[in-house]
């Protein structure tokens, strides 16, 4: 054998990694989601009372298209089927769109347009991004701080867009200004174009309500809102959900919020979701500078 052959030596296997086709930045060569999907989907929207566009829709399909095509070499989401994440991701955002509505109404907006909304951490997503497609949101911001998943949102916020603006008019001029950023929200909230500028501010198996009240308070305008989705599907995740409640009080109040409240989702029990609910905590006082505070501070529990 040639001396400078570098080939592998017969019978023994190659010990270099064969390259990874790139990650795809469209949908148009990805595989169709399936019927079992468009049942889960269009089933569970007539529950929850929501009118889809076809855009809309287009642009939900393509949201997961890429998340599934992209989820089988980065770890985005647990769920690793296009049905699973139908309820799981999908369903499970768009319960909270009427009770959305109903606090958009509550500062002038009709039904949601014209409303801002930041999601954080928000992962593959979720539930920002249909969020903001269903509003609609003028307005949105997907906000990551691992720089896989902050690259995954950059390509989805695209994609959807795409979808949206494929749409024959006038569905194809309702595309909301969505941005994915790769920051933590302790570090989004020093920013002064950030800080107390957004209508609602959303979180999704982020952390305890005092966590997500602390991190979401600041960024919230005055009489905007922080949502957190929740779910107690019995007495004990119940009781549970009510000492958490309990306990982020005095951090609610201290970073400008009224009291917590509770808004069951009903119609998640028909959609198979039960015990989905939300809670929301209205913006009523700025935030004092000092919050959010670094993570080792709030892992205390103590206040200044």
């Amino acid at each position: 054998m040639d001396a400078t052959d570098r080939s592998p030596l017969p019978g023994r296997p190659s010990t270099t990694s064969p390259e990874r086709d790139p990650l795809p930045r469209d949908v148009s060569a990805l595989p169709a989601l399936g019927a079992e999907f468009d049942h889960i989907i269009d089933d569970g929207a007539r529950e929850i009372g929501l009118e889809l566009s076809v855009a809309q829709r287009a642009a939900i399909d393509a949201h997961v298209q890429l998340l599934l095509a992209w989820n089988a070499h980065i770890n985005l989401s647990g769920l690793r089927d296009a049905a699973a994440i139908a309820r799981g991701h999908v369903l499970d955002a768009l319960l909270a769109v009427p009770a959305l509505r109903e606090l958009a109404r509550g500062r002038g907006s009709h039904a949601g347009e014209g409303v801002t909304l930041l999601d954080i951490g928000s992962g593959g997503g979720y539930p920002g991004l249909p969020l903001a497609v269903a509003l609609p949101a003028r307005r949105a911001a997907l906000v990551d701080s691992i720089a896989k998943k902050a690259a995954f949102l950059e390509v989805a916020v695209a994609v959807v867009g795409d979808a949206l603006r494929a749409a024959p008019p006038p569905a194809a001029q309702m595309v909301p200004d969505i941005r994915a950023l790769a920051e933590r929200a302790e570090d989004l909230a020093d920013e002064p174009d950030q800080r107390e500028t957004w209508d609602l501010v959303v979180a999704r198996a982020v952390g305890s309500v005092a966590e997500c009240a602390e991190l979401g308070l600041p960024l919230a305008r005055r009489y905007g809102h922080v949502v957190i989705w929740k779910r107690a599907s019995d007495a004990a995740a119940r009781q549970s959900l009510n000492t958490e409640i309990a306990q982020a009080r005095r951090i609610v109040q201290a970073a400008g919020g009224a009291s917590a409240q509770l808004v069951e989702l009903d119609t998640g029990a028909r959609v198979d979701l039960p015990g989905s609910c939300l809670v929301v905590i209205k913006k009523v006082r700025p935030t004092p500078d000092r919050y959010p505070r670094a993570p080792g501070e709030r892992r205390r529990g103590t206040l200044p």
